[in-house]
């Protein structure tokens, strides 16, 4: 089945288009102090080759925002030219204005309009910002989120709602917030196709609402994610929920997973996640997939267990082999590595490539199927081995350029 995608406009970011046609991009950002240069570009070197396709930084002091030029031109030297989003609030507008190599060094700007001022001053610090976007010709993203609500929308919907559920009431106040807001940069001369929306909420079912809405009511691109997610499992479960529900409705043109890292978890696991929920909705492919059965009591578990994940890093490590050599189309492979004789050759022949494995009081023999078709029978000690080296054989014969 193919997901139709919402049709927006196309916005350019640095050297990748977001919206539309184009393909759902992953984001990610940085969790080292801006300032440290050296750490926060071994950071975007991490997280670019593991698959992020856009990164945003926090930018929030002067010494920040210096730094901007610097880790700029380190990345390029280690030939990496991933888009960098500056992530502004508070005092964006003054950081823009007083430091204009970092305003145009940055590839986007992140605003929230829950925080970029308030009453009389919002509009004119709003206008900073839109200014220093067409002075130097980048696109913006208006990000709201539910910590960050604009107060004035906020007890204006209040006081005329007052037998209203107040959490209805703010997000209300954050899809008027971003709406009007990109209807002011349009007003103060920003084009369309230079802008790209976000509401961000910690619950599921708050997310869907508000993204529903905002795909109902605007045409521009917009940038799925679930704040404050949580921790481990929690997270991730809550993000993949949230983001495959609307993505399986062709809503969102940019993703990024927000999960709290646990102790020793590197930065980039979040790019990786996004990766695997794009692939396991068929939307976009990085590596072959490996399927295989959550075993029974048919299953001799330590070896279709063992051999599974041993194919799995197998081809993870290949794929960035197969990559650098320019194979076309190797992503999309199928790999079956199955338990017992049960649903095993079945499943099997629906791959491009399966073994199903002995169970218990089965004869030890390990059938092989190749695009639905019995080839060979492995046994012995080096299943494994033969097993990687008839994978080789399949995409060098069917995926080399």
């Amino acid at each position: 089945m193919t997901i139709k995608k919402r049709k927006t406009h196309t916005v350019h970011v640095g050297s990748i288009d977001i919206g539309h046609t184009s393909p759902i991009r992953i984001q990610s950002m940085t969790n080292t102090l801006t300032a440290n240069v050296d750490q926060t570009v071994s950071q975007i070197i991490e997280l670019a080759n593991t698959g992020s396709e856009l990164v945003r930084l926090s930018v929030k002091d002067d010494a920040d925002a210096s730094a901007i030029p610097e880790i700029k031109n380190k990345l390029a030297k280690h030939n990496i030219s991933v888009p960098l989003i500056g992530d502004f609030h508070y005092n964006g507008h003054l950081l823009l204005t007083n430091h204009p190599e970092c305003a145009e060094n940055l590839d986007k700007y992140r605003i929230n309009p829950g925080n970029v001022g308030f009453e009389t001053s919002h509009d004119k610090n709003f206008q900073t910002f839109i200014d220093c976007a067409l002075r130097y010709n980048k696109p913006i993203r208006i990000g709201a989120n539910s910590g960050s609500i604009d107060p004035t929308i906020y007890n204006k919907l209040i006081a005329e709602n007052s037998q209203k559920p107040k959490m209805e009431i703010a997000l209300d106040s954050l899809l008027i917030s971003v709406i009007e807001s990109a209807k002011l940069a349009e007003k103060m001369g920003l084009p369309s196709d230079r802008i790209i929306l976000s509401i961000k909420t910690t619950h599921v079912p708050d997310l869907l609402y508000i993204y529903r809405a905002l795909a109902t009511k605007t045409v521009y691109p917009l940038h799925l994610g679930l704040t404050e997610a949580g921790v481990g499992l929690t997270g991730i479960i809550a993000s993949a929920s949230g983001l495959s529900i609307l993505l399986n409705e062709g809503i969102g043109d940019t993703i990024r997973v927000s999960v709290t890292p646990t102790k020793n978890a590197k930065r980039s696991d979040e790019v990786t996640l996004c990766k695997h929920i794009l692939q396991s909705l068929h939307i976009r492919y990085f590596s072959p997939t490996v399927i295989s059965c959550p075993g029974c009591g048919r299953t001799s578990s330590t070896l279709y267990q063992s051999l599974a994940e041993d194919i799995t890093n197998y081809l993870e490590k290949k794929s960035i082999e197969w990559k650098t050599k320019n194979f076309n189309g190797f992503e999309q492979l199928v790999v079956a590595v199955m338990g017992c004789i049960v649903n095993g050759p079945g499943e099997s022949k629906h791959a491009n490539i399966g073994i199903s494995l002995p169970g218990h009081g089965e004869d030890p023999h390990c059938p092989v199927f190749i695009d639905g078709h019995h080839t060979t029978t492995l046994h012995g000690n080096a299943i494994s081995d033969e097993f990687k080296s008839i994978i080789d054989d399949y995409v060098e014969k069917h995926y080399r350029t």
